[in-house]
């Protein structure tokens, strides 16, 4: 058996929502391309489950229901889905229990859902999976939008000459051949600058040329905004949508001060707005890559 045989760890958080559903069906579509198992994630907050409002005698019966909610709840899926999913119900803050249970379990990845900006200081799916994003050892995918289709025909990867990495590019051409993708090199171009316009046309034409040799289809784009009528991010999610993209791919950048993370900016609004599936790699890379350099 071969590691791409091996059966890999996908982890769902869900709080019974619509939308860690929707997630949980993404899910569900992945792990049969990644030959993955499933793990349901059900975390009851210390902040509920510890309230001083409850007697112990409350609390044994609090934790009897939620046992057996997701007990109702797997049963239920594996019935709609056909496939076997493994709950775990834990205590404590959510997002640090997403983290922490995807390293106890390997997960490949952890797919969640979130309900975007306008609800991230009271939902759980929205204002934990930045946290999540921020905090995982592990590749996030957020999904934020309500309608998917099935596959993922179309893989949308934004480079700069700041943030990518070959990483990156091979995490992508991964995907691709697996579910058969094309992958949409975008890079925005937000000056007229000649030196930085030749650097990123020549970075495309190399990015392109190597996902190419690697047997998957690749279209690379130079998205141009010279007149700042745009934020980046919005730049990336409207061609993401024009291009109908069914996955858009970006790299967090962890570094020891919070500001330098590309999850503080750009991608931070990316998953916030983009109704299109969002696949937040972590670097394991830590020489610099500023440019790109086939294998």
């Amino acid at each position: 058996m071969n590691n791409q045989d091996k059966p890999g760890t996908i982890l769902v958080p869900v709080d019974y929502s619509e939308q860690s559903i929707v997630a949980l069906e993404q899910a569900v579509s992945l792990s049969k391309v990644f030959n993955s198992e499933i793990h349901i994630l059900n975390v009851v907050s210390d902040e509920f489950s510890l309230s001083k409002l409850f007697d112990e005698v409350d609390k044994v019966e609090f934790e009897k229901r939620a046992k057996a909610k997701l007990a109702e709840f797997i049963e239920e899926k594996n019935a709609e889905y056909g496939v076997t999913l493994h709950p775990i119900q834990v205590h404590g803050k959510i997002y640090d229990q997403i983290v922490n249970t995807a390293d106890v379990i390997n997960a490949e990845f952890i797919v969640m859902g979130t309900a975007g900006s306008s609800t991230l200081k009271k939902r759980f799916i929205g204002s934990n999976a930045l946290r999540v994003v921020r905090e995982s050892h592990k590749a996030v995918i957020t999904i934020k939008g309500k309608h998917h289709r099935k596959g993922c025909q179309n893989i949308v990867l934004p480079l700069d000459l700041t943030k990518e990495t070959k990483e990156k590019v091979a995490k992508a051409v991964e995907f691709a051949k697996r579910f058969g993708s094309t992958i949409r090199v975008v890079s925005v171009l937000m000056t007229n600058d000649e030196f930085i316009v030749n650097r990123l046309t020549r970075q495309l034409d190399q990015v392109k040329k190597y996902i190419t040799e690697q047997g998957v289809d690749c279209a690379a784009e130079i998205v141009r905004d010279t007149k700042g009528s745009q934020t980046l991010a919005e730049s990336i999610i409207d061609y993401a949508n024009k291009s109908k993209g069914d996955l858009i791919m970006i790299m967090t950048q962890q570094e020891q001060d919070f500001t330098d993370y590309f999850i503080g900016s750009a991608a931070q609004e990316v998953i916030n707005f983009s109704d299109i599936p969002v696949l937040s790699i972590v670097p394991t890379l830590k020489k610099d890559t500023t440019s790109f350099t086939p294998y």
